[in-house]
């Protein structure tokens, strides 16, 4: 079975692509792409669970969005280094997926690895197109075309450079994030999500609603990306101004 994905979402640790972009995910498989989750780590340094536990959980989290591919770099996890070695990792495993859009973590964030993680991938997008890097990695070049960044539970003033609507999808979502039981349940805070007293499920539910409203929409999820982002036909542009 090949390996080829459209799109990837490369994150530091299992259940971080759930929480910020699972909705897309969702909604990019449903639309018939291929999709994606490469994730850095096992989560031995977890607080909560361990390893082998949260390896189950995340197989289950990938049948229920329906990702076609799930993969794990087996890098060192709360200990995440944007070094040669985990280049060359990353590296190997884009020229093997091959995708056209990746998903990063923002550049932002309160743990580390999230940090590193952001800028590892980007170095391994641009790394992984040069033909004579990296003999070791294998594969032949291949560089994705468009880089983008979840935004979900910044608190930074980052106006998002476009918001997906996945109101058809946030169930599928929250029931990814749900097989995570280990991490979650009966939690007030995760990641990035900082307490406000609601349960953790409530409060992803709230912050999905917010950046839904921010598009007229029901349930939605913020992305950045560098680029100017071009538009063909202005009478497409959705969202009514006034």
């Amino acid at each position: 079975m090949t390996q080829q994905v459209d799109l990837l979402a490369i994150a530091a640790h299992r259940d971080d692509a759930e929480l910020t972009c699972g909705g897309t995910l969702a909604k990019a498989v449903t639309a018939g792409h291929r999709v994606g989750i490469l994730d850095l780590t096992q989560g031995e340094s977890g607080t909560r669970g361990d390893a082998a536990t949260r390896a189950a959980e995340a197989e289950r989290a990938a049948r229920a969005l329906g990702v076609h591919l799930r993969l794990n770099a087996g890098l060192p996890d709360a200990h995440l280094a944007n070094d040669e070695a985990s280049r060359l990792t990353v590296v190997t495993l884009i020229r093997q997926t091959r995708p056209r859009v990746v998903i990063l973590p923002f550049p932002v964030g309160r743990h580390p690895d999230h940090r590193v993680a952001s800028e590892l991938g980007r170095d391994a997008c641009y790394l992984a197109g040069l033909a004579k890097y990296g003999d070791s990695a294998g594969g032949s070049p291949h560089r994705p075309f468009k880089v983008l960044y979840a935004l979900a539970y910044r608190e930074d003033p980052v106006k998002p450079s476009f918001v997906v609507d996945i109101s058809e999808t946030f169930d599928v979502k929250m029931t990814a994030i749900r097989c995570y039981a280990s991490q979650f349940e009966g939690a007030k805070a995760a990641g990035e999500i900082h307490p406000t007293g609601l349960d953790l499920y409530e409060l992803i539910r709230v912050q999905s609603a917010h950046y839904g409203s921010l598009i007229r929409r029901p349930y939605g999820e913020p992305f950045f990306c560098y680029e100017t982002l071009e538009v063909q036909d202005v009478l497409q542009l959705g969202v009514q101004s006034l």
